[in-house]
């Protein structure tokens, strides 16, 4: 079985790294909070700073009137072996010895005044100390501001309240156990920590009761009725401490002189005399390491079970940022070219309907194509004044015989080329949309995440390849609508002549008269209109196949192919470059790392420590 000592150390240790590693929990418990503590609370003046210093055996906190105490104290106490010296550490200076005491004060002090300034201000950023000493316990205690009912000058009106929150913000945690300071000398129905203890722990499991300053009770009274358990009654026992006196404390009178002396009050006591033997402050400390040498083990299936889960969660979470890359060549290339998959598989689950993004491709030939067909100018292009303009023009000065085929052919022919503006726009519309869908695809990549200049990398070279597909795509829809110029649809017009001659038409001779009248170029404008309606339908199919062949097609079988030749000549330090992740990702992920040896290394000592 393991020792308490052994136990409590092991689990100061954890609650040390935890907090230099910042591990106090984001959503969830965190181990430190986990882990239990002793938080002292109690009103000003109530005595809390000579508990804390006479459980340390040292002269270390600094002293003073109003509000000493504006910041949380998180006090470790490591037990060392006999013979070794004493000395403090610091959180904010990791690698400072202090072994002069007095030197600790001033550090606490000036450390406080760092944060809060040379105010009554009070913060709720702790102060983190560990005291090495042969003469301690092992113990984690937490000295918080001291509970107060008015604010005095210099403070703001809410400091009640602020310090209040501050102290509930500790003792409300299930694994608290609370060292609630009351003065002998002040009626305990009064004790702002008793009060605030049967608030957030009505059972009493949690709460110490500690009565100081028996030696300053008016004489002929005494405090047997709470230290009996007949005024307050607690499910520990009350624990009566005897501080130094103002006198001791300004002669520098060594602690454990002091500590001395109160156990000679106590056994010398007609009062207390019976209860010597579980008064004190050596006292209080064994019972506290006692205590929580037991909370210790009845919480560790709990505790594994929350390193476990962590654990697990710090995998997790090491995965999806990914592990540390190889450093040989062939590693590079094949991180490079899983990335490069890993981003193509996204990008082609957009356009295939497995993400958001391809709808919008469908959307252009659908809506922005027909809709810009629509708009062409055609009513004002064949329009009778300029159908009689282009038709007479293309005459010269040979008027036509039979019918105006060079004015048909110019009218088709000028008619066919607005289709260019709407085939262009088409693919510049199905380019941005491939472009959008590019970006979102790097951006939704989790592999790609940590490697920015990858993440350029491949965006330049898909962006590259978007444009000559677009290119491509350019050159074919306009290939398609000047094929529609380059070859006419005779059967149309033979169609459109043949009709006319079934038609039995008593006035032919004074049609041939009237070749020039205004509706013999109605009639040729209407036959244009008619025939330019045709290849209107056609191009509205066409062109939508051409550019899906030369650019949906094409980026969804050859995005990155040019990139993967480039890639594949690239000499080692070229590919290590690309590699290059983001520092914040880097630090995160040792951040991680970090915190996962913190709990496979709690979670085995603990193992063995609890059940050896």
């Amino acid at each position: 079985m393991a020792t308490m000592e052994s136990l409590i150390g092991l689990v100061n240790r954890i609650q040390r790294a935890c907090t230099v590693l910042g591990d106090h929990g984001g959503e969830g418990m965190s181990l430190w909070e986990a882990l239990p503590s002793v938080a002292v609370v109690g009103g000003q003046s109530s005595g809390k700073s000579s508990v804390l210093e006479s459980v340390v055996g040292r002269d270390f906190l600094p002293r003073g009137s109003g509000i000493v105490t504006r910041r949380p104290l998180v006090l470790q106490l490591h037990k060392t072996e006999e013979g070794r010296s004493e000395y403090a550490e610091f959180l904010h200076a990791p690698k400072k010895k202090f072994a002069d005491f007095a030197s600790v004060r001033k550090e606490i002090s000036d450390e406080t005044d760092r944060i809060t300034g040379k105010s009554k201000q009070i913060s709720n950023v702790p102060i983190h100390l560990s005291i090495y000493s042969p003469n301690v316990v092992n113990l984690t205690l937490i000295d918080l501001p001291g509970l107060t009912k008015v604010a005095v000058e210099g403070q703001p009106e809410s400091i009640v309240e602020d310090i209040e929150n501050m102290v509930r913000s500790y003792v409300e945690k299930p694994n608290c156990i609370i060292l609630a300071i009351s003065p002998a000398n002040q009626d305990i129905a009064t004790s702002d920590a008793i009060k605030l203890a049967r608030e957030v722990d009505p059972s009493g499991e949690r709460t110490f009761g500690v009565l100081t300053k028996l030696d300053l009770m008016d004489r002929g009274t005494n405090a047997l009725d709470v230290l009996e358990g007949r005024a307050y009654r607690l499910q520990h026992p009350w624990v009566g401490i005897v501080n130094r006196s103002q006198a001791d404390i300004n002669k520098n009178v060594d602690m454990i002189i002091a500590r001395k002396k109160e156990r000679e009050y106590f056994e010398t006591s007609p009062e207390y005399g019976h209860l010597a033997h579980k008064m004190g402050s050596e006292y209080l400390a064994k019972l506290l390491s006692q205590h929580l040498e037991r909370v210790i083990r009845q919480r560790i299936p709990s505790i594994i079970a929350l390193i476990n889960k962590t654990i697990d969660e710090l995998n997790a979470e090491l995965d999806r940022i990914g592990r540390p890359i190889a450093v040989d060549s062939g590693a590079q290339l094949y991180t490079i070219l899983e990335m490069c998959r890993a981003f193509d598989r996204v990008f082609k689950e957009h356009l295939d309907g497995g993400r958001p993004g391809g709808d919008r491709i469908y959307g252009v030939f659908d809506h922005q194509l027909p809709a810009a067909l629509k708009k062409l100018p055609f009513d004002r292009h064949l329009s009778l004044k300029n159908v009689q303009k282009v038709v007479s023009e293309a005459d010269g000065y040979q008027p036509h015989l039979i019918a105006p085929e060079q004015g048909y052919r110019r009218l088709i022919d000028s008619s066919i080329s607005y289709f260019k503006g709407p085939a262009e726009a088409s693919v510049d519309a199905v380019h941005f949309v491939l472009k959008e869908l590019v970006r979102k695809s790097i951006a939704e990549t989790e592999e790609l995440k940590r490697f920015p200049t990858l993440q350029s990398d491949i965006a330049a070279a898909a962006t590259e390849a978007l444009e000559r597909f677009r290119d491509e795509s350019r050159k074919t829809v306009l290939r398609l609508v000047d094929m529609e110029s380059s070859y006419l649809t005779v059967e149309f017009f033979r169609k459109l002549h043949t009709e006319s001659d079934k038609v039995p038409n008593p006035n032919a001779a004074s049609q041939n008269a009237d070749r020039y009248t205004d509706n013999h170029f109605r009639r040729i404008g209407s036959n244009v209109s008619s025939y330019i309606g045709m290849v209107c339908e056609t191009l509205k199919n066409s062109i939508p196949k051409a550019v899906v062949y030369c650019q949906v097609r094409e980026a969804k079988r050859s995005l990155l192919n040019h990139f993967y030749v480039q890639v594949g000549k690239r000499e080692k330090e070229r590919l290590g470059a690309m590699l290059d992740e983001d520092p914040a990702l880097m630090e995160r992920r040792t951040t991680i790392a970090k915190r996962l040896e913190l709990y496979k290394s709690a979670r085995d000592e603990i193992d063995s420590v609890a059940w050896k």
